[in-house]
């Protein structure tokens, strides 16, 4: 089916779509996606043109793990749960991604098949560019190529530190830090609310960022919450003093 202005989306079967992502969101979300910010108009507008859109209802897949990697995805708008399998055939979450971020995967940049699961966590409109279309992108923008290595080489490097660290640190300070990363990516400042990350959370979720269990991560939560560090909803949670979340980031005690 193809939107108002003639764009081409990817329906799914049996639903109704939403929305289409209209010019003016794509184009503001590739401004600020981490390959192509900093292009001119034009750039971007030539690189929307090859892009599809594809509208998620909360839950559905914009694919599995195992599945052929052939494109990239940028957020347009919504929420979107990364995760990846684990031994006993569970997934554990490694990101949650809002607007104007990346994912996915690509056979010639060295990941034949999706190594993780990209679900949508709210109503989501993703942009989807395959790897002939990428390329030619890159050939027509060279920029994007060096952004595209110097990933490559910043996500290796975060692999080898998880590693590094993920035995040391505790609970407290893996559930900080990654509510600090969501709230870096997420975080709307709401003043004296505080920084408000409106994503349905669940404890499940967090464990899989904290690389810990959901049992340990409530405890923290309540903790941090007693101490008036965060409070939380069943669709939100909300960091109201982040100077005291960085310290327990750094050097956050109790079980590991």
């Amino acid at each position: 089916m193809t939107t108002p202005d003639g764009r081409r989306t990817i329906p799914l079967a049996g639903v109704t779509l939403p929305h289409t992502c209209p010019a003016p969101v794509r184009l503001g979300v590739l401004a600020r996606s981490a390959y192509f910010h900093g292009l001119s108009e034009a750039a971007l507008e030539r690189i929307d043109r090859r892009m599809r859109t594809l509208t998620l209802p909360a839950d559905a897949p914009a694919f599995r793990a195992g599945e052929p990697a052939e494109a990239l995805y940028v957020v347009a708008e919504g929420r979107l749960r990364i995760a990846e399998p684990t031994p006993s055939g569970a997934l554990a979450v490694t990101d949650i991604l809002g607007p104007g971020q990346m994912f996915g995967a690509m056979s010639s940049l060295g990941e034949p098949f999706h190594r993780r699961t990209a679900t949508a966590l709210v109503g989501t409109c993703l942009m989807r560019i395959g790897q002939e279309a990428f390329r030619e992108v890159m050939v027509e923008n060279p920029v994007v190529g060096l952004r595209v290595v110097d990933d490559l080489a910043a996500r290796l490097s975060r692999a080898q530190t998880d590693l590094g660290t993920q035995s040391t640190d505790t609970v407290e300070q893996r559930v900080a830090r990654a509510l600090l990363r969501l709230a870096d990516s997420l975080g709307e400042d709401r003043g004296a609310q505080g920084l408000l990350l409106e994503v349905p959370l669940s404890r499940a979720d967090l464990a899989g960022l904290a690389r810990s269990t959901p049992e340990s991560v409530s405890r923290v939560m309540s903790a941090l919450r007693r101490e008036g560090i965060i409070d939380s909803g069943r669709r939100w949670t909300s960091i109201l003093d982040r100077d005291a979340l960085e310290v327990r980031a750094a050097d956050g005690g109790g079980e590991r």
